[in-house]
């Protein structure tokens, strides 16, 4: 009887276990989805068109359009200021890319786009990009504009609602580059190596 008891104790202890993998794998893919969802690993193939028309404004509150992702190759990002973790490390990041390609940065042109606009006027953009270089262009405008252009550019986004009203955004974590033309070339994913994202800049500028 005492066996018996232990097997069925044994079979319960190793149950939980595969039901708390089970929890963190599809945890891990949800966020690796977010990450990369339409992008590199959506199967998007270097050089297609990316994007469409859009009429937004800068973080200074000049009008742009997609013409900002042409005669230049660009690194984009899109995010939101109230971001936690990943928008300030990659933006923090991009800087460092900036200061490190020295005269060839005049070459590239390195954007944040928000998933937030209700939230990130230009005001707020251009503060919060002020902490990190003077060489980010922020972007915004109304909101349903904002929102189309990310859809546009094939990016992740959702509000997710937090206790007491507020709320954060998932979105797609990835820099993603593309050439003068505004095709897509690639990305650099979250956490990626400097050097491994270095190189691919050196190579987007000097295509």
């Amino acid at each position: 009887m005492r066996k018996i008891r232990l097997i069925l104790w044994l079979a319960v202890a190793i149950a939980l276990f595969a039901l708390g993998a089970l929890t963190v794998v599809m945890f891990s893919e949800r966020q690796g989805g977010l990450a990369q969802a339409g992008l590199s690993g959506g199967g998007m193939a270097p050089g297609a068109p990316l994007g469409g028309p859009f009429s937004l404004v800068d973080h200074k509150g000049g009008p742009v359009t997609e013409a900002l992702f042409r005669d230049k190759p660009s690194a984009v990002f899109f995010g939101f200021t109230h971001c936690p973790d990943v928008c300030p490390t990659t933006l923090m990041e991009a800087g460092e890319w900036i200061e490190a390609l020295g005269p060839d940065a005049d070459k590239l042109r390195v954007v944040f786009v928000t998933v937030d606009p209700e939230r990130d006027t230009p005001e707020a953009m251009d503060d919060y990009l002020s902490a990190f270089s003077q060489r980010i262009v922020g972007v915004t405008g109304e909101p349903e504009k904002v929102h189309a252009m990310v859809k546009d550019y094939k990016i992740v986004s959702r509000k997710v609602p937090l206790e007491g009203g507020d709320y954060t955004m998932d979105h797609t974590a990835s820099v993603i580059l593309l050439d003068r033309n505004g095709s897509f070339v690639g990305t650099i994913a979250r956490g990626e190596g400097r050097d491994s994202a270095m190189a691919k800049l050196r190579r987007l500028v000097a295509g």
